[in-house]
């Protein structure tokens, strides 16, 4: 028997633009709405609006929240400002990990403290689970998984900005990156953090559910001038993997650590300890592990996920996530190989179909915006 897929706030609105509609997660999530590569350049070079109401939106109340979110993460939460987000991992005991995520300090309307964690959609269930197998009574913390009652839009490009200032009542300029703050939205109230996935710059959104079609249809009046479009998981993908920003499942596993991950820098180990850290300090002098890296193919061929990457005909890698990107206008990759085989410059090959195709390894991330 099929299992029905559980909807966003926006399915309605994004059924009625034609949107191609698939299964993410668990999630019926638009695709496209016309095509990839057009969704890909307007973001570049204007406003991609992207529903991710399908990230796990988690709220933790009380003031044992950081100490409790402190146990939980790699990177130090406790100290954290108020209106300050911070890029973490949650690992295992042996480092591996679990996710990746998002942590917000922030203030109610009643200007009330709370904390709040953004996990991805695949990985919602095992975070719930594991924040609820370490929680306890004496932490003094209420926790309360806030996904289904809220939405989450992604407003990103170099026109973002200009697009969302009509709606929001804070100045979205002065907003430093990775800070968020409460503020009327369209008339409802929300977050507006200053945060993305897609290399450029942008900001995120959490309203209620029962307001996100009339913020997004605000947002798309005002937005005409700047050239603001729909843009679907397709080209938030591309998006994403120019950037060089690792995505869970490929990138990303309990098979692998931060430092493989080259995500050392998500990691604080001095002075505290939380679940993994014992792990990730033994984990850290060991050398000799693959490593993740860039590549760029000589060919218009394009390079998929758990492809071969040879070194003189030998096997040193794999593919981990690949595409032909609409930027540079060349397939490119990132892949776990080797430390021989890791260096920039090195010149190595993936195994396309049994065809050695030319590769070399690059800097990473592939794509950075022209910062002002």
């Amino acid at each position: 028997m099929d299992v029905a897929l559980a909807r966003t706030p926006l399915y309605d609105w994004h059924v009625a633009r034609n949107a191609r509609m698939v299964d993410f997660a668990g999630w019926s999530m638009p695709v496209q709405y016309s095509s990839i590569v057009e969704e890909h350049k307007a973001t570049r070079s204007a406003v991609g609006v992207f529903d991710i109401s399908h990230m796990g939106r988690l709220r933790f109340d009380g003031e044992g929240a950081a100490k409790f979110l402190d146990r939980l993460l790699t990177r130090r939460v406790v100290g954290l400002g108020r209106g300050l987000i911070r890029y973490s991992l949650v690992t295992n005991e042996a480092g591996g990990i679990l996710d990746d995520v998002l942590v917000y300090h922030q203030a109610d309307v009643r200007n009330k403290p709370f904390h709040l964690l953004v996990v991805n959609a695949s990985n919602r269930a095992k975070i719930v689970a594991w924040i609820e197998r370490h929680l306890t009574d004496a932490d003094g913390v209420t926790f309360r998984d806030q996904t289904v009652a809220t939405a989450m839009i992604a407003v990103q490009g170099p026109q973002a900005l200009n697009a969302l200032q009509p709606l929001v009542d804070v100045r979205l300029g002065d907003m430093q990156y990775y800070t968020g703050q409460a503020s009327q939205i369209a008339g409802h109230a929300g977050i507006v953090s200053r945060t993305g996935y897609t290399g450029e710059d942008g900001c995120e959104l959490i309203v209620a559910a029962e307001s996100a079609a009339a913020v997004v249809e605000r947002l798309f009046a005002e937005g005409e001038a700047f050239g603001v479009r729909p843009a679907g998981l397709g080209a938030r993908d591309t998006l994403r993997l120019e950037a060089a920003m690792p995505l869970y499942g490929h990138e990303l596993s309990e098979a692998i650590d931060p430092f493989q991950a080259g995500l050392g820098f998500a990691v604080h180990l001095t002075d505290r300890d939380f679940i993994g850290s014992a792990a990730l300090r033994e984990l850290q002098e060991r050398p000799n592990r693959v490593q993740r890296v860039g590549l760029e193919l000589s060919s218009k061929r394009v390079p998929r996920e758990h492809y071969p990457v040879l070194a003189n005909g030998h096997a040193v890698g794999e593919i981990t996530s690949g595409t032909f990107s609409p930027t540079l206008e060349r397939p490119i990759a990132m892949a776990y190989v080797q430390p021989n085989a890791a260096d920039v410059g090195v010149e190595l090959a993936v195994d396309i179909r049994g065809r050695a195709e030319a590769a070399r390894v690059v800097p990473l991330p592939f794509y950075k915006r022209l910062r002002i």
